[in-house]
């Protein structure tokens, strides 16, 4: 099995157990890591995610990395509030002959959804570079894209679609995401930045519209709706207080219309406690994922993660980054161009079973 040379670019939430798994793996090799934080520059990649020191050392010099000889840059940046900052960045590295493989602007699980000036730049890098560019993660990602793709290959007649996300926040230490962009903790009459018009369906609309794209179907329109509940008393989780009477739940879905209806829905039921909107669905545990397809055969599939530590928010970042890591021999091998689920092998899971 050949082994890629990969430059892991971000040690957050995601990109820390990225590196911890490119440091893991016997089929990739670290060869450079970009942090933003300067009190990270110098320090070793494996310090920086809690395993031995491995000799490469954190750098925030860009140009430098890109001269490296990498098969590929993991890209883990956070793109939700930076998206054309995060395109330029991926650009960058395409030209210079990396492969990327990146989970930061969710659009692009599926270019054609995404914003065309943007995918239209990536292309031209792509070209440029003789270079390939994916993006995935859990959500969105294969846990609503590629999961119900496979599960539709064995359907005769497929009459609606729902994924959906069920899942308990509660240990994701990020108060940027959970309070700012969320609206979790503030009135229930505050619009919090997801759920302003449209911002549901640049994050997720790629997810029905590739779906609509895997059934050889139109999608005629797209539509917003959302929810909330408020929190019955004040509690505590790891990013900071809710106070009772504030948002605690928020449950939402991105609806594609197909012949006049919602045919392909996704849907997400957050809550920050077990007990908030006990009425809306709920999985067992903490929660994960669901896939209803209805038709002939119907298929109800749920989906459940844990992590090392048995967390499920962990084993969520775990798989997040592992989908696009997993994904490097395919993308490395892949024609030039930004690619989506459609355009690569199911199968992306070799080097995953290694002795420890």
């Amino acid at each position: 099995m050949r082994r890629h040379r990969v430059i892991q670019w971000s040690t957050g939430n995601v990109g820390k157990m990225a590196l911890r798994a490119i440091l893991q793996r016997p089929d990739l090799e670290l060869v450079g890591l970009w942090v933003h934080g300067q009190d990270k520059v110098g320090r070793d990649a494996g310090e920086l995610c809690g395993l031995p020191p491995c000799g490469v050392e954190a750098t925030s010099d860009a140009d430098a990395l890109l001269k490296l000889d990498a098969d590929c840059v993991s890209y883990t940046a956070t793109g939700d509030l930076r998206p054309a900052e995060a395109i330029d960045d991926m650009c960058r590295m395409l030209e210079a002959g990396k492969n990327v493989v990146s989970t930061s602007v969710v659009s692009l699980i599926y270019p054609p959804a995404a914003d065309p000036k943007s995918v239209a730049k990536l292309e031209a890098a792509c070209r440029k570079g003789n270079t390939s560019c994916f993006t995935s993660g859990i959500d969105p990602g294969f846990a609503n894209d590629a999961l119900p793709i496979t599960l539709l290959g064995a359907c005769q007649r497929v009459d609606s679609v729902r994924v959906m996300e069920i899942l308990n926040y509660d240990t994701y230490d990020q108060g940027t995401v959970l309070f700012d962009t969320m609206g979790f903790a503030a009135p229930l009459d505050h619009q919090p930045l997801i759920l302003i018009p449209g911002v549901l369906t640049m994050a997720w609309g790629a997810v029905v519209r590739v779906i609509a794209a895997a059934l050889g179907v139109e999608v005629e329109e797209i539509r917003e709706t959302h929810e909330k509940a408020a929190a019955e008393t004040t509690f505590r989780i790891p990013a900071g207080e809710v106070p009772k009477g504030t948002q605690a739940g928020l449950r939402f879905e991105v609806q594609a219309i197909v012949g006049g209806k919602p045919k392909i829905v996704l849907e997400h039921v957050t809550r920050l406690r077990d007990d908030v909107a006990p009425q809306w669905p709920k999985l067992a545990q903490h929660g994960g994922y669901r896939v209803d397809i209805r038709g002939n055969p119907s298929f109800l599939c749920e989906l459940q993660m844990n992590g090392e530590s048995g967390d499920h928010n962990e084993g969520g970042l775990v798989a997040t980054a592992l989908r696009v890591l997993n994904a490097i021999p395919a993308v490395c091998a892949a024609k030039p161009g930004v690619l989506s689920i459609l355009d690569l092998p199911v199968g992306m899971c070799a080097g995953a079973m290694y002795a420890r």
